[in-house]
């Protein structure tokens, strides 16, 4: 049965405010949390210059590992400049709207030397050419000049099975909002009450626009990055203009986004920000942003009962669109071989 949308605004109200996130509005659609309007101006009027390159997810999706990926990539595998934070690396557009920064920083103010936390949209405006963003705003919120194709800016897109999404949404706002059980959660993605909803709005603006000419966008789905990351990292080299890489080089680089390694580094696992929020902000569950990065880990979480819903919701939502999660890439033979031979 189909939740009242005015039974899950409240139940939204309930588990998913504190003292820093006061509720939530409506923007074009989408579920936003009421901080945003301060910064939809400026994030309309942005000015996207052509070397710009985005990357957009809805949360939860493989977005830092993507993140990680693209900028070594786009940067010859500098690991050495990669130990600096990828918050600063690759900035959060939208980052200044997730929660009260004032309220924050007053009871905080050790936080008020951050520039990043003023004014997000800000920093990623005076960040030094070319410049690497994320967002997870869906197509329809993107800067002007972005979402009607003014620009030659790269957009790398990631999705992720929306079971998994919904599991790994759940552990992430454990830690800084949302006071309610797994279940109500499913009901509220379910709904499209969560922040960036609705997901497949999500999805299908990113995917509808891939093959139009307008747009610079390259599709890529985490489920391929975990079956066969070599490929995906050749794909997304091409798609950057980069230069072949050699086997060496790809092993370097295959080693470096291993989850065991993206999950010990410090530039990329957020981990004084999740203990930050255990310590100071009651956050429950163990402080991890990369917390286990599997894939189906929904067929041992979800009970029967909401698994039938989502299989519902997905085959309602897919009966309409040429898109689907099962169309893995075509493995890159050659690669794969030279990497488990030099293993």
């Amino acid at each position: 049965m189909k939740d009242d949308p005015k039974d899950l605004d409240q139940l939204l109200k309930e588990t998913f405010t504190n003292e820093f996130r006061s509720g939530y509005v409506n923007a074009k659609g989408v579920t936003m949390t009421d901080l945003y309007p301060n910064i939809a101006d400026s994030i309309e009027n942005l000015k996207i210059w052509d070397d710009d390159v985005w990357v957009c997810s809805f949360p939860k999706s493989g977005t830092t590992w993507t993140q990680e990926m693209v900028w070594c990539i786009s940067h010859n595998l500098d690991f050495k400049g990669a130990e600096v934070n990828l918050t600063t690396r690759f900035p959060f557009l939208e980052s200044s709207a997730r929660v009260d920064n004032a309220a924050l920083i007053e009871k905080f103010p050790e936080l008020a030397n951050h520039e990043f936390v003023h004014d997000s949209v800000k920093f990623v405006e005076d960040l030094p050419r070319p410049r690497f963003i994320k967002t997870h705003l869906p197509f329809q919120l993107l800067p002007r000049d972005l979402r009607e194709g003014r620009t030659q800016a790269k957009i790398v897109y990631v999705c992720r099975n929306p079971k998994d999404v919904c599991i790994s949404f759940y552990h992430h706002t454990k830690h800084f909002a949302f006071r309610g059980d797994f279940e109500q959660f499913c009901r509220l993605f379910l709904g499209d009450k969560v922040p960036y909803c609705p997901f497949w709005n999500h999805i299908f603006g990113f995917w509808n626009k891939r093959n139009d000419s307008s747009y610079n966008i390259l599709f890529l789905k985490y489920e391929d990055m975990k079956s066969d990351l070599i490929s995906v990292i050749q794909k997304t080299a091409k798609f950057l203009k980069n230069a072949k890489l050699f086997s060496e080089e790809l092993n370097q680089l295959l080693d470096h986004l291993s989850f065991e390694n993206m999950k010990k580094n410090p530039a990329v696992n957020h981990k004084s920000m999740f203990e930050f929020t255990k310590q100071y902000l009651g956050a429950s569950g163990e402080a991890e942003f990369i917390r286990r990065g599997q894939v189906n880990q929904w067929k041992t979480v979800m009970s029967p009962n909401i698994l039938a819903q989502f299989d519902e919701w997905i085959s309602k939502n897919l009966k309409t669109s040429d898109f689907s999660f099962e169309s893995p890439v075509k493995p890159n033979i050659q690669y794969i071989e030279q990497f488990h031979n030099s293993r």
